[in-house]
């Protein structure tokens, strides 16, 4: 019973830190209030809760990076591709490479491959939590998408890594040549399993409900099992299932704009996608919090091994590492930047172009997948022994966590006062957007007619018709603002507005798909247009 108290506890936390954020005035990032939160938990409930590693791994991954590149705008994602690919495979060896025999001089009794293995895993961003920090400022499109992009492909990149840091560490040997044909191997298994596992998964329901219909509770279970199958298979095959994961959600991305869902089940597997990732991450920090105190008293004893008494120097080198990833990303975006200058034509001023490599510095910010990740470090090696630093590293890790969010809660705000946002991003995005609604408004003008055409007309004369055809198109160019008085008509007329409604609603969600699929507007743009019509639908429906 205590650990069901303990459950509901952190779920309450998490709802809390989501009041608590929107009330103060202040922009405190929501990770550090959930922290918090889980260190008074576990004053609260002495034991804490006893993870395991691979369980926690298994539960909080596959769901957050599926997300992650299903809803990630695929042409930001092209468009931004050069900077995304430098920061998310680049940067994550260099950072492995570089920080790693940082961590091994700094902390020589932690062994050089369990470095790398920090190095790796503290690597990726996390871009809820800069999102959660600049909520109330500004940002650059153009920026947020380079770090969404940056943060989907690093998790791989960066958890690849790190798991054979540990094999190196677990095993005491590393080899070059099989690690870069086991990376080939790894991710090319991962990123295949994943499409086919969606693709698979998807046809059956497809042509299941084309013949039974809808079951919208069995449509949001498989939405949710989906990354789980497309994981485990890939892990089952020896894949990456970090990587199948990503692939699973880019894959469901495409097939999304299909349209063959339900306007109802999108709707609601929307809203628990939604609470799903606010609870996931939530959950993750609660963690982090509780497993805080014990974390930090097991590597004050373990300091010792280091030369040093005072615990201090845990926070010193927490913060040194920091610093150092910092500093890796700006040289790192600085260098990118000038080599693409080359190549490239770039209109913002000099002032301009420090400013956004600093912001993209101290965006870095930690988190989820780091905790996570870090939390899978192994108890023992293969002969007994304990592993190596492990209650050292996950503190280092933790901790880095908590200052990269309280640097970059400093520092953005500042680095994004007064910054207008890129004039040809806002531009193009009001551009595709009058087009996709005057698109649809043309398809569905000639799909009404067509309907009109084949209905009974016997009751009803060609100038209601026309008259109801403008009114309803109207409507719809004015983003189906409808009248009040609908209600009062009489049944044959009601029943007829609303096939025509509908007939406008899906030939126009039609087209828009269309266009997202033919690149001509952007992935976000369509679904946030679609969302909109399914909600119209839904209320007529």
């Amino acid at each position: 019973m205590e650990s069901i108290g303990l459950i509901f506890t952190m779920l309450i936390a998490i709802l809390l830190s989501g009041v608590i954020g929107r009330v103060l005035p202040w922009g405190v990032p929501l990770p550090l209030i959930q922290i918090l939160f889980g260190i008074v938990i576990a004053g609260v409930f002495k034991e804490g809760i006893s993870l395991n590693p691979e369980v926690f791994f298994l539960l909080f991954i596959p769901p957050l990076l599926f997300l992650d590149g299903w809803r990630i705008p695929k042409d930001a994602l092209m468009r931004d591709k050069a900077g995304i690919f430098h920061l998310a495979f680049g940067l994550v060896f260099i950072t492995v490479l570089g920080l790693g025999h940082i961590i091994h001089w700094m902390i020589p009794a932690m062994p050089l491959a369990v470095s790398f293995a920090l190095a790796a895993i503290v690597s990726p961003t996390d871009p809820v939590a800069v999102a959660g920090i600049t909520r109330r400022l500004p940002v650059p499109q153009r920026l947020m998408s380079i770090l969404e992009g940056e943060a989907l492909f690093n998790d791989a990149s960066g958890l690849v890594a790190f798991r054979m840091a540990v094999l190196a560490a677990m095993t005491g040997a590393f080899s070059l040549t099989q690690a870069a044909s086991s990376f080939i191997w790894v991710a090319l298994a991962g990123l295949m399993t994943g499409v086919m596992v969606t693709w698979g998964l998807s046809f059956i329901r497809e042509r299941f409900t084309r013949r039974f219909g809808e079951e919208q509770g069995s449509e949001l279970l498989l939405s949710i099992l989906t990354p789980f199958a497309a994981y485990i298979v890939a892990e089952k095959i020896g894949g990456s299932g970090i990587l199948s994961a990503v692939a699973a959600g880019l894959t469901m991305s495409t097939i999304e704009f299909s349209g063959r869902i339900a306007p109802l089940t999108r709707v609601r597997r929307t809203a628990l996608w939604d609470t799903l990732q606010f609870t996931l991450n939530g959950i993750m920090f609660v963690l982090l919090g509780e497993q805080l105190p014990g974390i930090f008293t097991n590597a004050v004893r373990l300091v010792q091994e280091t030369g040093h008494h005072n615990p201090w120097w845990l926070v010193i080198y927490a913060l040194v590492i920091c610093l150092s990833l910092t500093a890796l990303r700006f040289v790192w975006v600085s260098l990118s930047l000038f080599l693409m200058r080359l190549f490239t034509h770039t209109p913002e001023t000099l002032a301009t172009q420090w400013r956004h490599i600093l912001i993209l510095s101290f965006a870095g910010v930690r988190g989820a997948v780091t905790l996570a990740g870090v939390l899978t470090l192994p108890l023992l090696l293969p002969d007994g022994a304990q592993f190596p630093g492990r209650d050292l590293a996950i503190f280092l890790a933790a901790t880095v966590i908590i200052i990269s969010l309280i640097l970059a809660s400093v520092v953005l705000p500042w680095l994004l006062k007064d910054l207008a946002p890129t004039r040809s991003t806002t531009a193009s995005h009001e551009k595709q957007t009058h087009m996709a609604i005057q698109t649809a408004h043309a398809v569905a003008a000639e799909h009404i007619d067509e309907l009109i055409t084949s209905l009974d007309k016997h009751d009803l004369d060609q100038a209601y018709y026309d008259e109801v055809k403008t009114r309803l198109l109207s409507d719809f160019a004015n983003s189906f603002t409808y009248p009040t008085d609908s209600t009062s008509l009489d049944y044959k007329k009601h029943h007829t507005e609303r096939l025509l409604r509908l007939k406008i609603i899906t030939a126009a969600r039609q087209s828009i798909y269309q266009l997202a699929k033919e690149h001509k507007i952007s992935d976000e743009l369509a679904r946030d247009l679609v969302q909109k019509l399914d909600l119209d639908e839904v209320r007529f429906n």
